[in-house]
């Protein structure tokens, strides 16, 4: 089934029963938010864990996608499949751009590009209010309706888009990784100069890995942005690039499910630890330093190493 081996087959067939019967237990929103900070935390899984880039700007192409698609839902009236194609596609030509500039770079040098290329971003939504709203960001996105005549607007009907997409991104991130394409871009993780060697042309893999990554990314945001509501600038702020890192180390860099649960635990934590007040982040740094002493390879990259199978 879409190329999964066993264990994955199990993982999917179990998540695809969470997705479904999640929302008869839990706050819809906040699953819808799991999911699309998933979808985010899986765009730059590929980065991280399959060509071996840490990027801290991704921030950028989440906050861009969620302006997009909230702009062009409010106020030029594009339904809401459209408005998140088009967060997409401004997150991938936003990362085409930034991506050429930055491939050529290796390590920490890299990360730093990224990261400054990405507080640019931000410098820029706080400056162009017309677009952003600035400080007040974009409020009042209608979710309008589903190919023009499919409503919206109850939790139940998003919750079936969101689930979609989230779904489609995990069976599309699962075949390009293991698709011949995908087996490249591994061989340039583990030795680049070999794979230039063999006649490939590293510094495209790269960038095409960083476009996808942008444009899932994007869709992310648009997505976001359509269930809240409302797009702040702290998507596009530099702690929300710093929390999908975290999200895709918690998980397990390098596996397909365990960004997703690294997004679920960082998002519930966001919600059931906030009667703590202040004292949120110090729990929260005390609970990921334990999961890094215990879960070296991440929480699901650890079971999959036990198990000697892929997840």
């Amino acid at each position: 089934m879409f190329g999964f081996n066993r264990g994955q087959q199990l993982s999917f067939v179990l998540l695809l029963i969470l997705v479904i019967g999640a929302p008869f237990v839990l706050y819809p929103i906040v699953v819808m938010q799991v999911m699309c900070y998933a979808i985010f935390a899986m765009g730059t899984n590929l980065l991280m864990g399959s060509v071996g880039l840490l990027s801290l700007g991704q921030a950028a192409y989440f906050g861009l996608g969620g302006y997009v698609a909230g702009y062009l839902v409010q106020s030029v009236g594009l339904t809401p499949e459209l408005g998140i194609v088009a967060g997409g596609v401004a997150g991938a030509a936003l990362g085409g751009a930034f991506g050429w500039l930055a491939i050529r770079r290796q390590a920490i040098y890299f990360a730093m590009i990224t990261l400054a290329l990405a507080q640019i971003v931000y410098f820029g939504a706080v400056q162009v209010t017309g677009f952003t709203g600035g400080e007040n960001g974009i409020q009042g996105i209608p979710r309008g309706a589903l190919f023009g005549f499919l409503p919206l607007a109850s939790d139940r009907a998003m919750y079936a888009l969101v689930a979609v997409i989230f779904l489609a991104g995990v069976i599309f991130i699962h075949r390009v990784v293991h698709s011949p394409f995908g087996q490249v871009i591994k061989a340039i993780r583990d030795s680049e100069p070999r794979a230039m060697s063999l006649g490939y042309k590293v510094e495209s893999y790269k960038w095409i890995i960083f476009v996808l990554a942008a444009a899932l990314a994007g869709v992310a945001g648009g997505t976001k942005a359509m269930v809240m509501g409302i797009q702040t600038l702290s998507d596009v702020g530099g702690s929300t690039s710093g929390l999908v890192v975290l999200m895709v180390l918690l998980g397990g860099i390098g596996t397909i499910f365990g960004p997703i649960l690294g997004a679920l635990i960082v998002i519930a934590m966001q919600y059931y630890l906030a009667p703590f007040g202040a004292w949120v982040v110090v729990i929260q740094g005390a609970i990921f330093m334990a999961c890094v002493l215990v879960f070296r390879r991440g929480i699901i990259g650890e079971v999959a190493y036990r198990l000697r199978t892929q997840l």
